[in-house]
């Protein structure tokens, strides 16, 4: 099983590009699409509308984010309520970062909320909503160390989570361990590990910016090999994301979640790979 996840457009092309990204992978089944919630409510009208169009116009199950960054509780009261009203009942419930520095000090809405948690239970408080929340396997940059992060990740999941989906990693390992902390604290909700296909060093340093985490040395030298190659350094990191679900499924892990940066072909082509594509009759 696989899910997906895209970013609101920000115009018009960006638009045709994301819709054709959906229109491609929407004949693999994933499980659900997310779309993602910009810093302060950048991208909230983008977010409502384009998960509302996936809920009305296609066969997938979309996941709205959501975040309490500038949001009063009033305010995510009629977020929730607009994603209701289109037919979007699943929410990935995240506190979020503060706007233009994710490691900035993070200054809570006088009205608002402080910590994901709180988010998890309005949501709850709200409706029928299946609800999930975000982890960290190199630990979230606030935190004290793994253990500390792991105790707020237990506390947010009891809050009224469902399920929750882990940042970017470079090492099955990296997420293995997580699973084990909670699973060390009697928590055993769904753990889906996220993983984004590395096809230009642009990716790779998102990634780099998405884990908090250096790129491992076995993996930089496979592909410095191909600094000057654009093809080769795609081929290649396709392998290495390959390699990497690969291992995860052998350990057990029933489901995978893709970062598409609303392209589509490279998810295409690691679920293909894995032999992920659903039967036809």
């Amino acid at each position: 099983m696989f899910s997906v996840e895209f970013f609101p457009p920000r115009d018009d092309e960006s638009e045709r590009r994301l819709w054709r990204a959906v229109r491609e992978l929407e004949p693999l089944d994933p499980a659900f699409v997310s779309i993602t919630y910009g810093a302060g409510g950048s991208s909230r009208d983008r977010t409502i509308r384009t998960t509302g169009r996936i809920a009305q116009e296609t066969t997938l199950v979309p996941m709205a984010h959501l975040t309490g960054v500038n949001h009063s509780l009033a305010e995510l009261r009629n977020v929730i309520g607009w994603y209701a009203a289109v037919g979007v009942h699943n929410v990935l419930a995240v506190r979020g970062d503060p706007p233009g520095d994710p490691l900035g000090e993070w200054v809570p809405h006088p009205e608002g909320i402080t910590y994901a948690e709180e988010l998890v239970r309005l949501v709850r408080e709200l409706g029928p909503f299946c609800v999930g929340v975000a982890a960290f396997p190199y630990g979230h940059p606030r935190s004290a160390d793994l253990e500390v992060d792991a105790d707020h990740l237990v506390r947010k999941i009891r809050a009224g989570a469902d399920f929750a989906i882990a940042q970017l990693f470079f090492q099955p390992d990296d997420f293995l361990r997580l699973r084990d902390r909670l699973a060390a604290r009697g928590c055993d909700v769904p753990l889906l590990p996220g993983v984004m296909p590395l096809t230009t060093q642009r990716m790779l340093t998102k990634t780099v910016e998405l884990s908090g985490a250096d790129v491992p040395v076995a993996l930089a030298r496979r592909l410095e090999r191909h600094a000057d190659d654009p093809a080769a350094f795609r081929a290649e990191g396709i392998e290495i994301v390959t390699e990497l679900c690969s291992n995860l499924l052998a350990e057990g892990v029933d489901a995978l979640h893709f970062y598409t940066l609303n392209r589509a072909t490279a998810t295409r082509e690691v679920v293909a790979r894995l032999g992920l594509l659903p039967v036809r009759p």
